[in-house]
């Protein structure tokens, strides 16, 4: 047979074809073009090469079996998109090229699977597809039937008026209030695209990267993020495909959140950021991310926080950032912020708990946690201290100048009598700092003292110079009587502890001045 053909030709620089010279250059204007070049040269055997072809031999073969039917071909989803690139490839502009883009201009009432496949076949010959305008056309037929248009990207909350509207697939579908993790019918089905092809979806929707702001899309990058980073492949490779599609996510997110006070949860955002770490997010983007986490942070859990780092148990770092745009953000007098301050401060106490016997906790980053919010944000400082405890003991070979250091996150006036009586018989405590934690209780015990007594007098004088009771009144009498008999024992109860206290201040100020820890002034007087 090849000796009945009069022209070799190599596709792809490798894969060689013999064909009928007048056959293959009746239906195409390249094919042409290079026999002629070729027929400059005056050999017999003429053999051309037409370089990277769309579809490598399979394509070449498709267009010659066309060439040799006499310009007839059944066309299918299947095999028009590699045929009419194949034909813009060889200029067949007369032939091939006008039935494949008639057979297209009907791909807006194809089959919703026909559509997919179509594009899906387009990815083994994609910037050829793609120059040619073939992709764009596809995804259009695509996002014709789904609500992606950046018309209706951020509608405002559902009014309770309007229950209609609230319960309509419309609105059910782009409510910003929805859960980020909400899953459509369609996106498992593009999920099987590569990330090149739904980058150019994006874009041909203007919502690529900054300029995204539909919900609907947002929610779909999310949840193809999440598909795509449990397909095995370099990790490298992976933030190279799909980066920018990570951080159109972001922008999406970070856009309806500014615009839309309220949108998403903090428990969502950080599933945001679960999702995009470690996709090639610019520092930048995240930043943007972080900064509308912060803001909510009232609203996170525990479980929320313990989100791991790179390389160590707990992101640190990550949860130092979001409590200082918390603070920042909430630096208000009033009385909704300080409870929402106070709200995050409970939420640290917890969280230095849980981090705090960790073996690559460093004492700067313990300090870095527990300084991050104002005094104000705690009334009180016994969570710190717990947190601390754990830490000396699960880190036994701190210098006494790093416990020292670490010791500076307390706030002495606001520990429990319990907790500074544990902190002053503390072994792992320097005395000079269990010293000055106990003489910072010295005003707290003095107006605890004076109230009770001040209470068990006026209790006593109530009873003595009430005029005399009928039977009835017995039962108030008695609980009068009651209430002195408790304040008087408080008062005892808080004799004894402040010499105790006193006590413990005068032996560890002896072993502290034979240390040269404690100037030889004295000690200032506790009771």
């Amino acid at each position: 047979m090849q000796e009945l053909c009069d022209l070799k030709v190599l596709v792809n620089d490798q894969h060689t074809f013999f064909l009928h010279q007048r056959v293959i250059c009746a239906f195409s204007g390249k094919m042409r073009k290079l026999v002629k070049q070729e027929n400059q040269k005056k050999k017999k055997k003429k053999s051309i090469s037409v370089g990277e072809f769309p579809g490598g031999p399979c394509g070449f073969e498709l267009v010659s079996r066309f060439c040799y039917n006499n310009g007839s071909i059944d066309l299918t989803p299947s095999n028009v998109a590699l045929l009419h690139c194949s034909a813009v490839a060889l200029d067949m502009a007369d032939t091939l090229l006008e039935q494949t883009s008639a057979f297209l201009d009907g791909a807006a009432g194809w089959q919703w699977s026909d559509a997919l496949a179509a594009l899906r076949c387009c990815e083994a010959f994609f910037p050829a597809a793609n120059s040619c305008g073939l992709i764009r056309r596809l995804i259009s037929s695509l996002t014709s039937r789904i609500p992606l248009d950046r018309t209706a990207s951020i509608p405002p909350p559902p009014s309770s008026s309007s229950s209609a509207a609230s319960t309509s697939p419309e609105s059910s579908m782009a409510t910003p209030s929805d859960s980020l993790q909400k899953k459509e019918w369609w996106f498992d089905e593009l999920a099987v695209l590569a990330p090149i092809t739904v980058e150019e979806m994006a874009r041909s929707l203007e919502a690529f990267m900054a300029d995204n702001k539909s919900l609907l899309l947002t929610r779909f990058l999310l949840h193809y993020l999440k598909s795509v980073a449990q397909r095995p492949g370099s990790r490298k490779e992976m933030e190279a495909a799909v980066g920018g599609l990570a951080e159109t996510a972001v922008h999406g997110v970070v856009a309806i959140g500014r615009s839309t006070p309220g949108a998403f949860s903090c428990r969502g955002l950080f599933w945001v950021l679960r999702v995009v770490t470690g996709l090639g997010v610019s520092r930048e983007v995240r930043d943007e991310l972080e900064k509308l986490m912060g803001q909510v942070l009232d609203q996170a859990t525990l479980d929320d926080l313990l989100v791991s780092g790179h390389g160590v148990a707990f992101d640190v770092n990550l949860v130092v950032r979001l409590v200082r745009t918390f603070a920042g953000s909430a630096a208000g007098a009033g009385e909704v912020e300080l409870q929402r301050m106070r709200k995050v401060g409970r939420l640290m106490d917890k969280y230095l708990g849980e981090i705090c016997p960790d073996q690559s906790l460093k004492v700067g980053k313990f300090l870095e946690v527990a300084e991050a919010l104002p005094d104000s944000a705690r009334d009180c400082f016994d969570g710190v201290y717990r947190a601390m405890d754990i830490y000396l003991q699960s880190h036994p070979g701190l210098s006494g100048e790093e416990v020292a250091k670490l010791c500076r996150c307390l706030n002495y006036e606001k520990l429990t009598l319990e907790s500074c009586k544990d902190l002053a018989k503390n072994r792992r405590i320097p005395p000079g700092i269990a010293v000055q934690a106990l003489v910072s209780q010295r005003s707290k015990l003095h107006m605890e003292t004076a109230a009770a007594a001040t209470t068990t007098t006026t209790t006593a004088e109530t009873i003595l110079c009430s005029p005399a009771v009928a039977p009835d009144d017995e039962e108030e009498k008695e609980r009068l009587r009651e209430e002195m008999h408790r304040m008087e024992r408080k008062v005892k109860e808080l004799e004894k502890v402040c010499k105790s206290l006193k006590g413990q201040m005068t032996k560890m100020a002896k072993k502290s001045l034979s240390h040269g820890n404690i100037s030889r002034g004295g000690m200032p007087k506790l009771c």
